[in-house]
């Protein structure tokens, strides 16, 4: 458990940090490029105490990577040169006076936590020692559905928002027409595939952070 308590300093530490680049700028919705680099982190971690990696660690730590960087660089494009997030304004107006500390727990601190807790499932798997069987080809399999659901759904709602004639009209093709949002419904299918994971390596007890991070989207 200690590994596990290590990567939530290691995610706070980050949190730290963003969270003195977000005051200087005046801009606190960057914490949303960082949400899903906190993951990455905590794997990296996981897998610095796991010393010698299984072939389900290199694989749980590539797709951690592949979700993680993808989602981080859309956000990123996404909000580039934007005024600040609606939301993050609704939340400086109702924490008034003293927001800039409040900031750095009500914003980045609990989002760091929230994602430390969610990547429980992370550790097991990558401090397995055995290989891949047929639960780690099922969550595969699934990992790859949510990630087509979540990077085709962000890039038709992209494409879909840069032409001005659609201005408040509802985006209902695609795989928009499947699902009312495609991009969640991905990060959740991906977030579950991580816990099977845990589950091959014995873990099956971490389905507390999928049910977590299905509930937040």
């Amino acid at each position: 458990m200690t590994i596990y308590f290590t990567a939530l300093a290691a995610i706070m530490l980050v949190a730290g940090l963003a969270w003195v680049g977000s005051v200087l700028v005046n801009k606190y919705s960057a914490v949303d490029s960082l949400w899903s680099l906190f993951f990455l982190l905590a794997a990296a971690v996981f897998a610095v105490g796991a010393g010698e990696l299984s072939e389900r660690a290199m694989l749980v730590i590539a797709l951690v990577a592949l979700w993680s960087l993808r989602l981080s660089l859309y956000i990123t494009v996404r909000n580039w040169g934007e005024p600040e997030d609606y939301r993050y304004e609704a939340i400086r107006e109702k924490n008034e006076p003293g927001f800039v500390v409040k900031s750095l727990y009500i914003v980045f601190g609990l989002q760091g936590l929230l994602a430390w807790i969610i990547s429980a499932p992370l550790l097991p798997a990558i401090n397995s020692g055995s290989g891949p069987g047929i639960i780690d080809a099922a969550a595969v399999s699934l990992f790859v559905l949510g990630f087509i659901f979540a990077a085709v759904g962000d890039w038709q709602l992209s494409r879909f928002k840069s032409d001005p004639s659609n201005k408040g009209k509802v985006l209902d093709t695609g795989l928009w027409r499947y699902t009312r949002h495609p991009n969640y419904f991905g990060n959740a299918c991906i977030w579950w595939a991580f816990w099977l994971f845990a589950v091959a390596a014995g873990a099956w007890w971490t389905i507390f952070a999928p049910l977590l991070m299905t509930f937040l989207l």
